[in-house]
């Protein structure tokens, strides 16, 4: 009986390698990419393609382990959710509101340690970004926002409401 139950556990792994998720790999530059229209500095550009890019671009490098499924399901669906928060090879098609909570959005996980995830770090312990890169990031990324904050307008105060408005 235990024989049958084992044989069963290993037919069924066997079965589910032969079901692989769709690898997000592209060989063609992106005319969307954030640099295509703000400059990165290298060293921005370096914790971009090192911590980054394997979940928001179109472009994510897979370890050998990601061949494995269950574990490549797992992988993919994380690469699936971090594109549709943000992807850098598409941020020109994102509307400069947004782009511009994107940005905010980035300097905030960053600052507060949550981007990369940890899980990422704890794996490819490069990713990791020291006091340094992030400090260099954030400027970065503020002096993107502060390029974009034209396009977007002034705030827009809300409509007065009271005596002698109407």
């Amino acid at each position: 009986m235990k024989k049958n139950i084992t044989l069963g556990v290993i037919a069924f792994f066997l079965v589910l390698q032969l079901l692989r998720p769709s690898h997000n790999q592209s060989d063609i530059p992106s005319p969307n990419h954030i640099a295509a229209a703000f400059g990165v500095p290298e060293s921005v550009a370096v914790v971009l393609q090192r911590s980054c890019y394997d979940c928001h671009s179109n472009n994510s490098s897979y370890p050998w382990y990601s061949l494995v499924q269950p574990v490549g399901w797992w992988i993919q669906t994380h690469i699936d959710e971090g594109r549709s928060e943000l992807n850098f090879d598409e941020f020109l098609r994102y509307p400069p509101k947004q782009q511009h909570h994107l940005l905010s959005e980035c300097i905030e996980e960053i600052e507060g340690d949550k981007m990369p995830l940890p899980s990422y770090t704890w794996v490819h312990r490069k990713a990791a970004l020291s006091p340094e890169e992030k400090q260099e990031f954030t400027v970065w990324a503020r002096r993107v926002m502060d390029q974009i904050t034209p396009q977007i307008g002034p705030a827009t105060a809300p409509p007065a409401v009271g005596p002698g408005s109407m």
